[in-house]
């Protein structure tokens, strides 16, 4: 079959808007959460050893695998492409919908964690809020309308809700710092910080954590999804990949080091509870003005956060539909603002209606976990196909002529210490993933709900590949 000209190609009609900024700032709001913060306060001071190990053994070899990957193959699709290229096109496919497919579980988790720390914009009076579920709808539904519509109409215009997103989700963080040390300083601390207690404590509460504590570490790779967007990317994404991680990885420890000074792990809300020790510190220090600009920041950040998985990962089964293995019109542009607008609004359809399901039944704080569950075991199985890709491919002959190419170092040795650590942290982070919360009330109800929602999001795919197939194959023979 011939190839498409520029004229026909989707793809050619895509515009270069990111830069290094852009890229660092977007790799920020993807990856780093508040939410992560109050998550690992909750679970107390073993989470400080826990984000070493996290770092340590997943962080920097998934940094490394990235930077050599998309070097190598700046496609867009990201992870779709890096699969399809080391196995084929039904493995592409299947790392390419469960990429696109967690989304639908995660943006309601992010956008249900979001609303409920907008609930501290009104100060700690409105903390009340935050366990409020038609307030916590009402914005989740707020934040998707105005994420998804601003990366319709371009990348251009979409890229700085991205960029606001990245300085408004750091820099409150560092105000949670600031507040802690003076704090700490004044009154000391609401936690006894020791060797022991900052050990990881290997009970189901923890087992449990762990998923979460490596899902907060991904979404480094998203960005790479976009490659045909970004102005250089063999330059531009390693450089941005390796500077934000560094940068996360620190806030991310001193962040919850500061929750524990300011709070006891016992009074931690999972989704919120950044805010609870900010508005704590705003009460200490008498400056009630500093938790309101904290929430009205971390905000912006979280519409960033869902603006950019919108606009990563809608990349995705566009680029599925290109090849034809999802309906053809995951593969079209809009003709005025060159986006892949149809990718973008069924993926936020889809959200809004799992948001809207997640809640029947279930607790404010029970839900959030049945969405955090079914996202971390959907989105890791692309995962699995990227480290083993980058096993696969380092055995080929370009690897070493590629003179774009950043390598992870150590030759095959470093290639596969690298790929299997990942493979192994992912792997069993999905299996720890099924295992319900010591604290849920209907075990048996919380695993059909996980279990059935993820079997049949993966079934679903496989359908429309057979049928994207058969239609390929018949076009073929035509």
């Amino acid at each position: 079959m011939s190839q498409p000209s520029p004229l026909t190609d989707p793809k050619s009609q895509l515009r270069r808007e990111m830069g290094f900024w852009d890229v660092l700032l977007f790799d920020i709001v993807t990856v780093l959460g508040p939410r992560w913060v109050a998550a690992a306060g909750r679970n107390g001071t073993s989470s400080i050893s826990l984000w070493l190990l996290a770092a340590l053994l997943f962080f920097l070899p998934t940094a490394l695998v990235i930077s050599e990957l998309s070097t190598r193959f700046p496609a867009e699709g990201g992870l779709y492409m890096w699969a399809k290229e080391a196995f084929g096109d039904f493995h592409g496919f299947v790392a390419g919908w469960t990429y696109w497919i967690y989304s639908v579980f995660y943006f309601p988790g992010l956008l249900f964690a979001s609303a409920s720390m907008a609930a501290y914009i009104g100060g700690i009076g409105n903390a009340s809020m935050a366990q409020n579920r038609t307030f916590l709808l009402l914005v989740s539904f707020a934040l998707l309308i105005v994420a998804v519509y601003l990366n319709l109409i371009g990348l251009n215009i979409g890229k700085w809700l991205q960029n606001a997103g990245g300085v408004g989700t750091y820099v409150p963080l560092l105000m949670l710092v600031g507040a802690a040390v003076v704090v700490w300083h004044r009154q000391g601390s609401a936690t006894h910080f020791t060797l022991a207690n900052m050990l990881p404590h290997w009970d189901w509460n923890t087992v449990n954590f762990w998923p979460q504590i490596a899902f907060a570490f991904t979404g480094l790779e998203l960005v790479s999804a976009m490659s045909e967007e970004i102005h250089n990317p063999r330059k531009t994404v390693p450089r941005a990949t390796i500077s934000s991680g560094v940068l996360i990885g620190l806030i991310y420890i001193a962040g919850t080091v500061s929750v524990l000074v300011l709070l006891s792990s016992a009074n931690v809300d999972p989704k919120s509870g950044v805010f609870q020790a900010i508005a704590v510190a705003s009460g200490i220090l008498k400056i009630g003005a500093f938790g309101v600009i904290a929430s009205l920041l971390v905000t912006v950040g979280n519409a960033g956060g869902v603006g950019s998985t919108v606009a990563g990962i809608a990349r995705v089964p566009f680029a599925v539909g290109v090849d034809k293995y999802m309906p053809a019109a995951f593969g079209k542009i809009h003709p005025k603002w060159r986006t892949p607008y149809v990718s973008i609004l069924v993926q936020a359809g889809i959200s809004g209606l799992i948001l809207l399901l997640s809640q029947i039944s279930e607790s404010t704080v029970s839900a959030y976990q049945i969405l955090v569950d079914a996202a971390v075991i959907v989105y890791f199985i692309p995962f699995l196909y990227m480290y083993a890709a980058v096993i696969r491919l380092a055995y080929r002959k370009d690897r070493k002529t590629n003179v774009h190419a950043v390598l992870i170092p150590g030759g095959l040795a470093g290639v596969w210490l690298a790929g299997g650590l990942g493979f192994c942290v992912v792997l069993l982070s999905i299996v720890l993933s099924l295992i319900p919360p010591g604290d849920t009330a209907n075990k048996l109800m919380f695993e059909m709900k996980l279990v059935c929602g993820t079997a049949g999001s993966i079934l679903l795919g496989l359908f429309l590949y057979w049928r994207g197939a058969r239609k390929k194959r018949s076009s073929s023979r035509a």
